[in-house]
């Protein structure tokens, strides 16, 4: 009999510790399944500040959408991918970024705004104006910083640069104008009349144009436009100025710097110097430029980029300019050579110089 009962006890034992195992593998089933879910519905890009991994890191979805190929608009974006990094946001380990170049086609940027609002991106950064001006016409809900756009406002991007008032805000390259026309009448003194070189459908080119126009006829010169429409009318245009202007002036123009190898081909050969707008246009055959640094506009822009993701509210972030002081003076001794023209000492000891 004794037997018999512990017989069934030994049975009751194992009956109780297989229910209490059946449960304790359900529930694991169940948790996982929900942080499956969560997972899964993270991915489908709900604006909800970011996915979560099953690691539990946040992974934000940054989107990228870039007018051309030049060098200062290639520096804004990596000074925004550093900043983004120096404070803990990694490419491929907490956020992903998807990279667009529309290659200088403006129906491209409206392409590649679409493709980034329908893979909803927790944010987009936009560089140059075209680009900025197409991800803010498909949509008004995720936030856009754009970077290498001079006027925000002028664009239409903005109610205005102290209180964007939507969902667009980022860093200007709004270069010191009046202070490169100096730099033109110190390089070049007997200089009279001066060609402002520019695209006519880029709005930033437009705003630098007439800033221009001002500071000449303030310094008591004579002006005449020159405009492009797409690149192959640069050479043409380049030609035609020959031997009518003493000098040339282009802006921080998109067109003109992915171009600037084309001008500087024929102005320099026709004695004909260039003032422009960003470094990057020195190094491709302009004499001289005093002109931010777009690596900095970048990373200041990145700046902005982190406290968005971390909650800010981008209607109320102002717009961000580079300080006068902080732009550099950079001179072309090649192209100075080439031109005949000799740089007071007085420049060429404070110039970062391009061979």
């Amino acid at each position: 009999m004794k037997k018999k009962m512990k017989r069934a006890a030994s049975l009751l034992l194992a009956l109780v510790l297989a229910l209490a195992l059946a449960a304790c593998s359900s529930g694991e089933t169940q948790t996982e399944a929900g942080t499956e879910g969560a997972g899964t519905q993270g991915q489908t890009g709900e604006q909800s500040g970011g996915d979560e991994t099953q690691g539990g890191d946040i992974l934000y979805k940054i989107g990228v959408s870039q007018l051309t190929e030049h060098p200062a608009l290639d520096a804004s974006y990596e000074g925004f991918v550093a900043a983004l990094a120096d404070a803990g946001y990694v490419d491929g380990e907490n956020i992903t970024i998807d990279y667009n170049n529309a290659q200088g086609d403006a129906a491209t940027c409206t392409t590649i705004a679409e493709k980034l609002v329908n893979g909803q991106c927790d944010l987009i950064l936009a560089i140059a104006t075209p680009a900025a001006q197409a991800a803010a016409a498909t949509t008004d809900e995720i936030p856009i910083l754009g970077t290498a756009i001079t006027d925000y406002e002028v664009a239409g991007l903005v109610e205005s640069s102290e209180v964007p008032g939507g969902n667009v805000s980022g860093g200007s390259d709004m270069n010191p104008v009046e202070d490169q026309i100096d730099l033109l009448t110190q390089l070049l003194p007997e200089a009279q009349t001066v060609a402002v070189m520019y695209c006519s459908s880029e709005d930033n080119s437009i705003v630098q144009a007439g800033l221009a126009e001002e500071a000449l006829e303030a310094k008591g010169l004579e002006w005449v436009e020159y405009t492009v429409s797409d690149s192959t009318m640069i050479q043409s245009v380049a030609e035609s100025m020959i031997g009518k202007v003493d000098a040339v002036y282009i802006p921080t123009d998109n067109l003109l710097a992915e171009g600037m190898a084309a001008v500087s081909m024929v102005t320099n050969e026709n004695n004909l110097p260039c003032i422009v707008g960003e470094a990057g246009m020195v190094e491709n055959g302009g004499l001289a430029t005093y002109g931010l640094d777009y690596y900095d506009l970048g990373y200041k822009t990145g700046e902005m980029a982190v406290q968005v993701l971390e909650g800010a509210d981008i209607s109320t972030m102002p717009i961000t300019y580079i300080p006068v002081e902080e732009c550099t003076l950079t001179v072309n001794t090649t192209a100075a050579e080439q031109l005949g023209i000799t740089i007071p000492e007085d420049i060429l000891s404070q110039a970062e110089v391009v061979e």
